[in-house]
């Protein structure tokens, strides 16, 4: 399993930030229950994990999603890079596509990006693409530790998308039959 390997590869790195990197190291197993779960959740329409792989398919270099959990007609973008590949522009790369995925595709009005203040390559991707920080909320999240966390929340709203660098990003999307959509 390609990603149960990028993801074990890259836990340290991944546990300061990512909630979910404690329930590693998994089973073969316990990962292809967590990856039908991902699939069953996209396939309803209810909430969308996307792995990020190379250009040839054969290597898992992250993951993302497009999460309904900030409410009625908006997303949260959550993302994360395998830690041999951080800080070669591919989490702008992948927040910039799924924000046109969002905006273009599901005529979604608010994505929105959290990270920890800490995370400070995190912020700088959504600074990038052009996201608005509207605040820090203290203490908000129970960090990977224990210990309660700040949570910083940037936004991109639908009427700003178009003059955003995410709008302007390249990208190929297609559905379930292989057809074009973008």
């Amino acid at each position: 399993m390609r990603a149960l390997r990028a993801i074990e590869a890259s836990l340290e790195h991944l546990r300061p930030w990512m909630p979910w990197a404690a329930q590693y190291p998994m089973s073969v197993g316990e990962q292809a229950v967590t990856l039908r779960r991902f699939r069953g959740l996209f396939d309803l329409g209810q909430d969308f994990t996307y792995a990020v792989f190379d250009r040839s398919g054969t290597e898992v270099l992250g993951g993302s999603g497009l999460h309904p959990r900030v409410g009625e007609g908006a997303r949260e973008l959550g993302y994360w890079i395998a830690a041999d590949h951080i800080g070669k522009g591919l989490a702008t790369e992948v927040c910039a596509a799924l924000t046109r995925v969002a905006f273009e595709l599901e005529g979604i009005r608010r994505v929105e990006i959290h990270c920890d203040p800490r995370n400070v390559r995190s912020a700088a991707v959504a600074r990038k693409l052009g996201f608005t920080h509207e605040g820090t909320l203290r203490k908000r999240l129970m960090a990977p530790d224990g210990v309660l966390r700040d949570t910083m929340v940037w936004t991109l709203l639908a009427e700003d998308y178009p003059a955003s660098p995410a709008a302007t990003s390249e990208l190929e999307a297609f559905d379930v039959l292989g057809q074009k959509l973008l």
